[in-house]
């Protein structure tokens, strides 16, 4: 009880420091999806709708001592570094390469998203466009997307772009006319594009998500958890294309068939280089703010040879900047990327007893998987040859070879895995049966 007391008496200290930090006016030109309260040049605010979503945390007086003292899940793996308390109701850290979950709280949860909807959004737009392709913006994109203070990059009915500039507007000014004009240029329309947004979830193994629009404003039908959004992060990430975006600070749209002047970007997430929580290693990330989500925040750093992503949802504030730099710190300096050696020896294949006749000895397949090794994220104290288990599982793979995936684990904790193939080809274990001498 008096550790919770003190912890709760610094949190508080910290949140006072804190709120003395100016960030300036907020002005309509930065918000991401919407506001309640519209401010314009006279400094006078208007109560107009139900929801709000800017593109930038707002300064929060103090802290959500109730979230702040959550249990991390990732504590109670046996011998593993103890992660940082932070405010956010759920976060989590992942390997982008590994899949492994370094620090984890609430990450199974679901939650709102906001804005940081726009990494699958820019995800299944580079899976399935050419970037030069031409994307007009329609009387839709325009009028669907018109809620005032709502975040957009100005653009206009009719207006010319191409792939790779409507998406810089997407990443980069988080524009609302911009994704669904990406949506309508790659399926036709939003509804059949939001399908192809959950299908390409659930290929990744998402479980706690639903998305019912491309730019994530408010809808109880629109959601995700920290697990979630880390595997579409992390997929987003292994794709160049989507780096082109994301890591982009600052971009010009040169003048198009409706604006006869320069459309400049600027990059809103501020733990990059230019940013005013610039955090060293940060190689990018999407921003995203409702009233129903709070602040949410998707982050990707590289150090000491890993590439990680931080997912931080509904925290209020600023304090979602300082959060992330202790959980991608924790991370950084409690684990790294090594590469297992344990041998993944022989597996048994079962087959169709109907399939048996084909095979040499009538029996079932016996694969010598090739040797080749996966790497894992564990931490720095572990002992890899002892503490890490291996275990085998066949994937399906109709077009050729058997798939093996290597499974490994820390203390029962996936920390990661690696492709093998079959070593022996299929004629080989075909049995050669002829046909009796005719008499």
């Amino acid at each position: 009880m008096c550790k919770k007391l003190l912890q709760f008496t610094g949190l508080l200290l910290t949140g006072c420091i804190v709120s003395n930090v100016w960030l300036g006016s907020v002005v309509s030109a930065s918000y991401d999806d919407g506001s309640d309260y519209y401010y314009d040049d006279s400094g006078s605010y208007e109560d107009w709708s139900s929801y709000e979503d800017y593109s930038q945390p707002q300064e929060t007086p103090e802290p959500s001592p109730e979230a702040y003292f959550d249990p991390v899940q990732t504590d109670e793996i046996e011998d593993w570094p103890e992660g940082p308390k932070v405010q956010a109701e759920s976060a989590i850290v992942m390997d982008t390469y590994t899949g492994a979950v370094l620090y984890g709280k609430n990450i199974d949860e679901k939650q709102y998203p906001a804005s940081i909807t726009k990494i699958m959004t820019t995800l299944v737009a580079v899976e399935n466009n050419d970037l030069e392709d031409t994307v007009t913006i329609s009387k839709n994109a325009i009028e669907g997307t018109a809620v005032e203070g709502s975040s957009n990059a100005g653009l206009s009915e009719g207006e010319k772009l191409t792939v790779e500039q409507c998406l810089m507007a997407v990443m980069l000014a988080s524009a609302n006319e911009a994704a669904y004009a990406i949506a309508e240029k790659t399926s036709g329309n939003l509804k059949k594009f939001v399908e192809l947004m959950n299908q390409r979830a659930r290929e990744l193994g998402c479980t706690n998500t639903h998305f019912n629009n491309a730019n994530g404003l408010p809808d109880e039908k629109h959601y995700t958890s920290a697990h979630d959004m880390a595997l579409i992060a992390s997929a987003a990430w292994s794709n160049p294309n989507f780096r082109k975006f994301v890591k982009c600070q600052e971009y010009t749209i040169p003048a198009t068939n409706k604006n006869p002047e320069p459309n400049y970007l600027f990059n809103h997430h501020k733990m990059m280089s230019q940013g005013e929580y610039a955090y060293s290693g940060c190689t990018g990330g999407k921003t995203g703010y409702t009233s129903q989500a709070l602040n949410t925040l998707v982050t990707y750093a590289y150090r000491k040879g890993m590439t990680l992503v931080c997912v931080d949802l509904r925290t209020n504030g600023t304090p979602i900047y300082t959060d992330t730099a202790a959980m991608l710190d924790y991370g950084f300096d409690n684990f790294h990327r090594v590469t297992a050696t344990k041998a993944t020896g022989a597996t048994t294949i079962q087959v169709l007893p109907c399939d048996r006749f084909l095979l040499n000895e009538d029996g079932n397949i016996t694969l010598q998987v090739r040797k080749k090794p996966a790497c894992v994220t564990v931490p720095k104290t572990a002992d890899i040859k002892k503490d890490l288990k291996l275990e085998l599982e066949v994937l399906p793979n109709y077009a050729g070879e058997w798939i093996l995936q290597t499974n490994y684990t820390y203390r029962d904790h996936p920390v990661g895995n690696g492709i093998v193939y079959e070593q022996k080809v299929l004629p080989e274990l075909l049995s050669v049966r002829t046909e009796p001498d005719e008499k």
